[in-house]
């Protein structure tokens, strides 16, 4: 297994994507531990992992909070010895499908500031851990808007900007430590709970939406969670020993170049 004998710590996993990551690290070996504010959905996540022999533990933990965050991780070494692979799912709301001129200052840089200061927290966490047993790998994740223009995408596209900006410099100051620093870059997802939930509200709508987004990219598709999970899963082992400092885009495409003009191959 990639991920035999590594500790894995995941914020934000009772969410779609969280899950979906998680279970990935476990089931490639890695013990995990799940953390959110929520247990009730953190639980079912680790109920997924356990039903299939994961290592799996679950805590409560505010990853706005940077006394809880550091608190977790203490117990997360004296239980594990090592703290080898730290992702931050934690979602922040956001207004979309305004332009910029019509948006309030608060909405546009509201998800800016708990963006990074979740980030920021985890990630600084981890890697004072990670200094001290010299290794690690720290994966953040962000989207389209943050490799290219996206009309209508709010303080996201900023907040996305900001992670990969972070995770390039945390790279070049953790590197002489033996940690990587990767992020993944997601063309959004469309069974995550996000698409879902607008999917339920209008179908017609998101309908429209899924085949424009499906059209900007070159393969005329968009990576499912899976896809994303199972990149995780490869940045976060020895195989990729040598990659950091960068952001690995999983967008089909999409931020090489708008490729609406190509269509579709029929059949």
């Amino acid at each position: 297994m990639l991920l035999q004998n590594k500790n894995a710590i995941i914020y934000g996993a009772g969410g779609s994507l969280g899950r979906a990551v998680a279970t990935a690290l476990a089931g490639a070996g890695a013990r995990v531990f799940l953390t959110g504010r929520n247990l009730s959905s953190v639980q079912r996540t680790a109920d997924e992992i356990l039903a299939y022999g994961g290592k799996v533990e679950v805590a409560q933990v505010d990853a706005m909070d940077e006394k809880a965050i550091n608190s977790h991780i203490d117990r997360v070494i004296h239980a594990a010895g090592t703290v080898d692979i730290s992702f931050n799912a934690v979602g922040v709301d956001v207004k979309q499908g305004i332009p910029l001129v019509d948006l309030a200052m608060d909405d546009y840089v509201g998800p800016v500031t708990l963006t990074m200061q979740t980030r920021f927290l985890t990630a600084a966490a981890a890697g004072k851990a990670m200094m001290k047993q010299g290794s690690g790998v720290i994966i953040s994740l962000t989207a389209t808007p943050g490799g290219i223009g996206y009309p209508f995408t709010g303080g996201f596209a900023a907040a996305c900007c900001a992670v990969e900006s972070f995770s390039r410099n945390l790279a070049s100051e953790l590197g002489p430590y033996g940690i990587r620093v990767v992020n993944i870059r997601s063309g959004g997802s469309p069974d995550s709970s996000v698409f879902k939930e607008a999917i339920d509200r209008d179908p017609v709508l998101m309908d429209t939406v899924l085949r424009k987004m499906e059209g900007d990219t070159m393969l005329k598709k968009l990576p499912l969670m899976a896809d994303i999970a199972n990149t995780a899963v490869f940045l976060a082992s020895d195989m990729a020993g040598k990659i950091t400092g960068v952001t690995v885009d999983v967008t089909c495409g999409t931020t090489a170049g708008l490729n609406y003009r190509m269509p579709p191959i029929a059949g």
